[in-house]
């Protein structure tokens, strides 16, 4: 009942239909929370649909690169009509990008650019992974110590990464029925990934 945010990734193909999307997880979200806060069926019946986006305080998009002048339009658009924030993730370069865009970049409070994660700052990141997944990362142990070093091999602290590796990395292992993460199931989920790494 507390949720209130939308996250939406950009296809990196036809994402022409970009509103029509975060307008059904608007409704989606409005929707759940009225079918759990209303019983009676004669109530449902009366219920008047308040707008997309009247349970939506932020939306947060990310893979921004991807969208054309239509789609940032369509999001100038939807922040202009309703009383939220939001979030345009990108890759770096993304602001210059934005700026071309008088009508969406005036409305653009702040541009913060992320710096790669530290070393100790991306062990934190991955002990918290790892549990995410029921897995405890064990540095004494020799394999769990070789996954690590080539997860930060791979990602060079680039959070965004790391989050889409483990995403390939928790599918592997359930796929295959496996409860540790090793050189051999991070190196299958870099080459699912499309970045650049040999």
């Amino acid at each position: 009942m507390r949720a209130n945010t939308i996250f939406y990734t950009a296809p990196a193909d036809r994402a022409t239909k970009l509103s029509g999307q975060l307008r059904v997880l608007g409704t989606q979200l409005e929707s759940a929370k009225h079918d759990y806060e209303e019983n009676a069926e004669e109530e449902k019946d009366n219920y008047q649909f308040p707008g997309f986006f009247s349970e939506v305080d932020l939306i947060i998009v990310d893979e921004v690169d991807w969208l054309k002048i239509q789609h940032f339009e369509q999001l100038r658009e939807i922040y202009d009509e309703n009383n939220l924030a939001l979030i345009l993730v990108g890759m770096p370069g993304i602001e210059k990008r934005l700026s071309r865009y008088p009508q969406l970049y005036s409305r653009i409070g702040s541009a913060h650019e992320f710096s790669a994660l530290s070393k100790d700052e991306t062990h934190h990141i991955l002990e918290f992974k790892w549990e995410e997944l029921g897995l405890p990362v064990k540095m004494e142990d020799f394999s769990d110590y070789k996954a690590v070093t080539k997860i930060i091999k791979i990602t060079n602290g680039n959070f965004r990464l790391i989050q889409r590796l483990f995403t390939q990395i928790d599918r592997i292992l359930e796929i295959n029925n496996l409860t540790t993460i090793t050189v051999e199931v991070v190196e299958v989920a870099r080459d699912s990934l499309v970045i650049g790494i040999k």
